[in-house]
């Protein structure tokens, strides 16, 4: 995976907010040697199945000849699991669609080639309508509106099958001792091409120092997951070649971007820093809350920052 510097103007400041979703995955550097500037990469693929509990191997002792179990339950959970996977594949292949159809529809336009224009944003509009996710996305959207929330739970639980990063924003928040970390990503057409199964996602960072010391950036931590649950870690020195010293009340903020093989993932780290205005101390890691990586986007049409 290549890792591209972007550059883009900063934009006004997104409301605060203290993440409090579930805890990172986070690792601190690795120690015992220096770090090499470019960064490091360690690729897990997804698990093809979990180990069984004891209660499961109690009810498998249960299903041997004269006893009065079944493997019923057994043979459910992999018919669901079955449907699930089948789901998402689906979603995985209607997502790739429309980025042809987004991507066809600039080219048509850079041509002008009007009439195919028209066709195409015709195409995109009724895919739009038609998509269960977004379909789904705007019932949940409006059953929380309306405080019908049992109709909002079913809807967020048909998401989770569909497709898991759906819920997910294209934004995050996160405070940590005071150091907070905004972001916000955005699918760039232009630099994907979805025949090849490239997808090029840009994401912007701002980092505000609200407490009273000043601290440096040193290295950076990314979890990056595709759509298939294959994770990548990568773990580098500073962002976009510095390692920024960040005072009280000030902040920093930069651009970045991650390719990706499939339309949609997700992606989540922390930076390692340290406070520089005491010798000898010790570092900490700023958690980066997952954010989602998508084609789709999400109901926030505000810019980043």
């Amino acid at each position: 995976m290549q890792w591209a510097a972007l550059s883009s103007p900063p934009a006004p400041a997104a409301p605060a907010a203290v993440w409090m979703g579930r805890r990172l995955r986070t690792a601190r550097w690795p120690r015992g040697s220096s770090p090499s500037p470019a960064p490091r990469r360690v690729v897990l693929a997804a698990a093809a199945s979990s180990s069984p509990s004891p209660d499961a191997n109690s009810s498998s002792n249960s299903n041997s000849p004269g006893s009065g179990g079944g493997g019923g339950g057994e043979e459910e959970e992999e018919r669901e699991d079955a449907a699930r996977m089948e789901k998402a594949a689906a979603f995985l292949m209607r997502s790739q669609k429309y980025a042809m159809l987004k991507q066809q529809l600039a080219v048509a336009a850079q041509f002008e080639d009007y009439k195919e224009a028209a066709r195409l944003r015709d195409s995109l509009k009724s895919f739009e309508e038609e998509e269960p996710v977004l379909r789904l996305r705007r019932s949940l959207k409006k059953a929380v509106e309306e405080e019908r929330f049992e109709d909002a739970a079913k809807y967020r639980d048909e998401l989770k099958i569909l497709a898991p990063h759906a819920l997910l924003k294209c934004s995050s928040d996160a405070t940590t001792l005071g150091i907070r970390v905004q972001v916000r990503s955005v699918y760039i057409e232009s630099r994907s091409q979805p025949l090849k199964g490239q997808f090029f996602f840009a994401y912007r960072i701002r980092i505000t120092n609200n407490s009273q010391r000043p601290v440096q950036l040193l290295r950076r931590h990314w979890i990056v997951t595709d759509a298939n649950g294959r994770t990548e870690n990568i773990w580098g020195v500073g962002v976009v070649g510095e390692q920024p010293v960040i005072f009280p009340r000030t902040g920093f903020e930069y651009s970045s971007a991650c390719p990706l093989n499939t339309p949609n993932g997700r992606m989540e780290g922390d930076f390692e820093m340290k406070h520089i205005d005491k010798a000898g101390s010790s570092t900490f890691n700023v958690a980066i809350a997952p954010f989602s990586l998508s084609i789709l986007g999400d109901d926030n049409d505000d810019v980043l920052l």
